[in-house]
């Protein structure tokens, strides 16, 4: 059960909430977020909501029945939209872009990614200076050093940034120059790193793990709102199975299953979720046609050259091709379809 607090009710209000609650049978957690504050209460005992609905200081009440509570559609109807400042939303209804290479490498680089973002018209870039790698000997980022530069570049040019936190420690040096943290694969999964994100008022994007299913996914994204964090987007990016002929088995089901399930948007990663080249962009088409609220994909100035996925990263003439399609099959998908 979710309690939706009225804002700015006194603490004397509160604890009548918090007193009726219990003598229910329910345990109330109370959540403050950036935008509101909410009692998440957990039990089985049936009562008549109105109880509580008609108290003083309650906005609204819902039962959910999901073990994710805060997440589930089942008390948010409308999806959440993610405000990032100057103009630039994630929304429903629209697809946001975020585009660059897996790893951060050059100023050069930076600067040419750049200068292709800007005129595609794409207001994020993706990159990673902190790079988890399967072998101990691959390039493994910049770091914050690298961040800071990056940051400085995109912020001329008046591009967004992504790119991805690997541990809580992180966090407090990488605050000032990031405007999405992502959570990768191999994190979804380390609570220490959730609980620290929810703690912070930045954005996060949240990967489905490498053999994640859409439960846990959702359980992971609870952690980070009930620590008071409800900007979060969830990431599809394929997942583990016996197929070899790709990188990842890309799981275009769980983009309309999570769309059902959760109020978040969900951004759809072709790149990892196919792993070859010249099948991301019928990957990122087929995301959207599925519902998917955005894209993140990987493009370079030279691809062959690429520090890390060069086999999934697109030219900046593929990423071009890709965005010209992209547009297109936005605009027919909210216009009504006329058939003659």
């Amino acid at each position: 059960m979710i309690i939706h607090l009225q804002p700015n009710l006194s603490e004397e209000e509160r604890q009548k909430i918090i007193e009726k609650i219990t003598r229910f049978g329910y345990k109330p957690n109370l959540v403050t977020t950036q935008f509101a504050e909410y009692l998440v209460a957990i039990g089985k005992n049936e009562f008549d909501l109105r109880q509580i609905g008609g108290m003083k200081g309650v906005k609204d009440i819902h039962r959910v029945t999901d073990s994710y509570k805060l997440v589930s559609r089942k008390w948010k109807v409308n999806s959440t939209c993610i405000d990032l400042g100057d103009g630039i939303m994630i929304e429903e209804g629209k697809c946001a872009i975020m585009a660059g290479p897996c790893s951060i490498e050059s100023e050069s680089q930076i600067r040419k990614t750049l200068d292709h973002l800007k005129a595609e018209g794409i207001q994020i870039m993706r990159g990673g200076v902190y790079k988890p790698r399967s072998s101990p000997y691959s390039f493994r980022g910049l770091g914050i050093d690298g961040l800071k530069l990056w940051a400085k570049l995109a912020r001329e040019y008046g591009i967004k940034i992504i790119t991805e936190v690997m541990q809580s420690s992180q966090i407090e040096d990488m605050f000032d120059y990031v405007d999405i943290f992502q959570v990768g694969a191999r994190n979804t999964q380390n609570f220490n790193l959730l609980d620290a994100l929810g703690e912070v008022d930045k954005p996060v994007l949240l990967k489905r793990g490498i053999s994640g299913t859409i439960d846990e996914l959702l359980q992971s994204a609870e952690y980070i709102f009930s620590g008071g964090n409800e900007r979060i987007m969830l990431c599809e990016r394929g997942i583990r199975s016996y197929e070899n002929a790709y990188r990842n088995t890309m799981d275009v089901n769980a983009i309309a299953i999570l769309k059902e399930k959760s109020h978040l948007p969900v951004i759809a990663d072709p790149s990892h979720g196919i792993g070859l080249r010249n099948y991301v962009e019928s990957i990122a088409l087929a995301s959207l046609l599925a519902g998917a609220d955005g894209l993140i994909y990987e493009t370079h100035p030279q691809p062959e050259k690429a520090f890390s996925d060069a086999q999934q990263t697109l030219s900046f003439g593929q990423s071009s091709e890709l965005t010209r399609k992209v547009r297109a099959i936005t605009q027919l998908a909210h216009n009504d379809f006329m058939l003659s």
